[in-house]
């Protein structure tokens, strides 16, 4: 007996170690970026010897890598669409969970984007259009969406210039790249973009844009991933994300109000 749970205790131990014992490495949507970012420094509090890394990009991108074997524990779409694949081709191990309902707003440096609409956007001052590539980033696909809806899209075609996820589209707007950016509501709240303003974008307009989660492959057994998932759903992270303007589950029919 003794023998046997030396052996089960020596495997455990060179699992931990395999997999690297606490670290958590996170792959995230782009739109999350400085609402994760106060997440996990709040997670830190609690869990001091915790190492996580977070990879930012576009959550098609994210997902074509986890499908090729990326080392990521825990993925965070902009789209549940993505992790409902990835748990259908048994590439996460947790069910696809709603974690909040994303918008999109108009923004600008250059013009005052607050009482801006979009069918401002075919006005001859405004030259250059940013938004996410719509092949690979949700919000991309519902600016795509949002200016179909409002009849514009064939005619500010020429404008648009496409970034590669939806923070590279707001720095593109924040440089003045681009005269006009369609960004995540959550970025155009971060500080240093609350000063210009936003126009929020009905969202009767374009598809929801249903955020979700899963645990993947690889972190099934890191503890931390189920830990970190967990903590995602407590009201220290819930705060934060209603902080940048993400609509929780059980709370759709609160409106962001554009200031």
């Amino acid at each position: 007996m003794k023998k046997s749970l030396l052996i089960l205790i020596a495997l455990g131990l060179l699992g931990a170690a395999a997999h690297g014992e606490g670290r958590l490495t996170i792959a995230a949507a782009a739109d999350l970026r400085y609402a994760l970012d106060e997440i996990i420094t709040a997670y830190r509090q609690h869990h001091a010897g915790a190492e996580v890394e977070v990879i930012y990009g576009s959550s098609g991108k994210i997902t074509t890598q986890i499908l090729n074997g990326a080392p990521f524990d825990v993925f965070f779409s902009a789209d549940i669409a993505y992790p409902e694949r990835l748990f259908r081709e048994k590439f996460a191990v947790t069910e696809p969970r709603v974690y909040a309902l994303g918008r999109i707003v108009l923004w600008s440096k250059r013009h005052e984007a607050s009482t801006l609409t979009l069918h401002d956007l075919t006005r001859k001052d405004i030259r250059r259009i940013a938004i996410a590539q719509p092949a690979h980033a949700p919000y991309g696909l519902r600016a795509r969406e949002a200016l179909i809806a409002a009849g514009i899209w064939d005619e500010i075609q020429p404008k648009l210039v496409f970034g590669e996820n939806i923070a590279h589209a707001a720095q593109m707007a924040q440089s003045e790249a681009a005269d006009v950016g369609i960004i995540a509501l959550s970025l155009a709240l971060f500080p240093d973009l609350a000063r210009h303003g936003y126009h929020l974008i009905d969202a009767d307009l374009h598809a929801p844009l249903t955020q979700g989660y899963v645990i993947t492959r690889y972190g099934r057994e890191n503890p931390l991933a189920h830990d970190f998932s967990a903590f995602m759903n407590g009201d220290p992270a819930r705060t934060i994300m209603e902080s940048y303007g993400f609509v929780l589950p059980g709370r759709e029919n609160r409106e962001t109000d554009t200031p």
